[in-house]
C-alpha cells in the first residue's frame, strides 16, 4: 500500500510539472525568453498512478521521429520559434533616417514610453545644447531606438573600466535549461562607483537615481556572445521595482565591422531594408525600451550581442531603469540612494546643474 501511495504521488508531481513547463530566467541582466504558452499541451505526454501496470505498446520507428524531442523529464523541449515567435504580420515596425535627427519626431515616437525629456539638453538637430559634443541618432522609429554619439568621454570609458577593480564578478552563463545563452563576464558595481554614468543618466536623460538598476560592466572576448532575448523582467518577479522601462548601454571600446560583436535587432531593418546592428564605438550610448510607460513588454525588441569574431575585447557598461524605486541587490550592501551626494558632485563638476 505504501508502494502505491508514493507512485501516486510520483505521478502527481510530473503531472504538476508538466503543466507549469517552467523555464529559468537569464542570470544578471537580460532574462532570455520567456515563459512558453501552453498552447503546446496537446503534445503533453499523459501520466497516471499506476501507469506502470499496464503494458505498452510496440515502439515504431516513424513514430519516435515524428513525435516532439523531449528532456531528461519527458517533456517537450521548447524551441526558438516557441520562446521567441515571429511578430504578427500587422505589428508596427517603422525604420529611421539615422542620419537626419528631427528631436521633434524621436520625441513623438517616445510618448508612449519612458519620459527622457531630451529637449531640456539638446537642440531640434539632436546636437548638445551649450555646445557640447553629444549628438543624438535616431536608428529606429517604432520601437525606438536611439544612439548618443558621445555620451561619455574617453576619459568616462577609461573610469567605468576602473570600476571594475572594486565591482563583484559574477558568472554570466545563463541557468540550465534557459535558451540564451550567454558567455561573457560581468561586474556588478558599487553605485559611488560610476558617478558618470549616474550623472549622465540623471542629467541627460531625466533617469530618477532611485529607480536605477545596479550598473554593470561586461566583457566580450573572442568567441562570446549573448544570444537573443528579451531585457524586459519576468512578471513573476516584477516586486522590486517593476518593469524594466529602458535599457541604457555605453560602449567602452570600439569593435571594427568584421569582428562581429555588434548589437543586432532580429526584426527591425534599417531604412535600406538591412538589419539594424549598432556597431560598438568608444563612448556612444544605445537606448531602447523592453515595455511602454504603462510597464506592457514590448517584444520588438527582442536583441542579441553578435559573437566577437577577433582576438581583441568587447567593453559595456551598462544599467536598466524601472518603472518603480528599485532595491539593489549586488554587491552587498549596494544602494542607489546612497550615491546621491556622489551623482551630484559630478553633476556638478560636468556643468550640468542647469539643465533642469
Amino acid at each position: 500500500m505504501k508502494e502505491l501511495h508514493f507512485g501516486l504521488l510520483i505521478s502527481c508531481m510530473l503531472q504538476w510539472v508538466t503543466e507549469a513547463r517552467w523555464i529559468p530566467p537569464a542570470l544578471a541582466g537580460g532574462f532570455g525568453a520567456r515563459q512558453p504558452s501552453k498552447k503546446g499541451a496537446k503534445n503533453k505526454a499523459k501520466s497516471g498512478g499506476l501507469a506502470g501496470i499496464v503494458k505498452p505498446p510496440p515502439v515504431v520507428q516513424d513514430a519516435i521521429e515524428d513525435q516532439p524531442k523531449l528532456d531528461k523529464w519527458g517533456l517537450p523541449v521548447a524551441t526558438l520559434a516557441d520562446l521567441f515567435p515571429p511578430m504578427d504580420p500587422g505589428t508596427e515596425l517603422v525604420a529611421s533616417d539615422a542620419s537626419v535627427s528631427s528631436l521633434s519626431e524621436i520625441q513623438h515616437h517616445l510618448k508612449n514610453h519612458i519620459d527622457l525629456s531630451l529637449d531640456r539638453f539638446f537642440n531640434e538637430d539632436g546636437t548638445e545644447k551649450n555646445g557640447g559634443s553629444m549628438k543624438i541618432k535616431f536608428l529606429h522609429k517604432s520601437p525606438p531606438v536611439l544612439a548618443i554619439e558621445n555620451f561619455f568621454s574617453q576619459g568616462d570609458c577609461d573610469e567605468m573600466r576602473i570600476a571594475t577593480k572594486s565591482a563583484q564578478e559574477v558568472d554570466s552563463a545563463t541557468f540550465s535549461g534557459a535558451m540564451s545563452t550567454r558567455t561573457s563576464t560581468s561586474w556588478f558595481c558599487r553605485f559611488q562607483d560610476v558617478p558618470v554614468l549616474l550623472a549622465k543618466a540623471n542629467k541627460v536623460l531625466n533617469i530618477p537615481l532611485e529607480n536605477m538598476e545596479e550598473p554593470q560592466v561586461v566583457r566580450y572576448q573572442k568567441g562570446q556572445e549573448f544570444s537573443w532575448h528579451y531585457d524586459e523582467v519576468p512578471f513573476t518577479q516584477l516586486s522590486n521595482g517593476g518593469q524594466r522601462l529602458a535599457t541604457i548601454l555605453v560602449y567602452l571600446s570600439d569593435v571594427d565591422t568584421d569582428c562581429g560583436g555588434g548589437t543586432a535587432f532580429r526584426d527591425l531593418l534599417t531604412i535600406d531594408d538591412k538589419p539594424l546592428v549598432m556597431q560598438p564605438k568608444k563612448g556612444t550610448a544605445l537606448l531602447f525600451f523592453p515595455a511602454f510607460r504603462d510597464g506592457t513588454p514590448d517584444d520588438r525588441t527582442l536583441h542579441r550581442s553578435e559573437a566577437m569574431t577577433c582576438a581583441l575585447e568587447k567593453w559595456i557598461a551598462q544599467m536598466w531603469v524601472h518603472k518603480h524605486s528599485y532595491q539593489a541587490v549586488l554587491p552587498q550592501g549596494n544602494a542607489n540612494v546612497g550615491a546621491r551626494s556622489q551623482m551630484e558632485k559630478k553633476i556638478k563638476e560636468l556643468g550640468y546643474e542647469g539643465h533642469e
